[in-house]
């Protein structure tokens, strides 16, 4: 491991410690959002209405840990789970009005959280400092999908031809 890699992994271990008060907070501290709601509302927002297994597969989460996810939102009142009309079989999870009030306060709540964190850099330095975490985050994930593309090959290698 060189030099820069110990920083790096250093720092990863630091950010994480220290970001965690701005994930657990809420403006006014209303609703307490573990990390994983807040992930799949912003997911929701974001992109849209969603099956739990789309989901769980983004997560990486068994779809037992999504279902149980999910349920603490919806038991919340934060979205709502309906039936798929193209598969009646499955669900599809949307964010409910009070869900989309909630993600809205809280988005903007963290993100002034971190405008004060950054307050004294440059906008360029925010700028590259964005662009290099999406850069981070995008090669982070392109080794999980690697991966599972190998693991998927050696499943089929070691199982017997039916």
């Amino acid at each position: 491991m060189t030099g820069a890699d110990e920083q790096i992994e250093q720092q990863l271990t630091l950010l994480l410690r220290r970001v965690q008060p701005i994930h657990l907070s809420t403006s006014g501290g209303e609703v307490n959002l573990e990390r994983s709601a807040y992930g799949i509302m912003c997911k929701l927002a974001d992109e849209g209405p969603q099956r739990l297994g789309v989901l769980a597969t983004s997560f990486r989460l068994d779809p037992s840990t999504i279902t149980r996810q999910v349920q603490s939102l919806v038991g919340l009142g934060l979205a709502a789970r309906e039936v798929d009309p193209s598969d009646r079989r499955a669900s599809i999870l949307d964010l409910s009005d009070s869900g989309r009030e909630v993600l809205t306060r809280t988005r903007t709540f963290r993100r002034e959280r971190l405008r004060e964190a950054l307050s004294d850099w440059a906008d360029d330095d925010r700028t590259t400092f964005g662009r290099l975490l999406e850069r981070f985050n995008t090669s982070v994930e392109q080794i999980f999908s690697d991966r599972e593309v190998v693991d998927d090959i050696l499943t089929e290698e070691r199982e017997p031809a039916t």
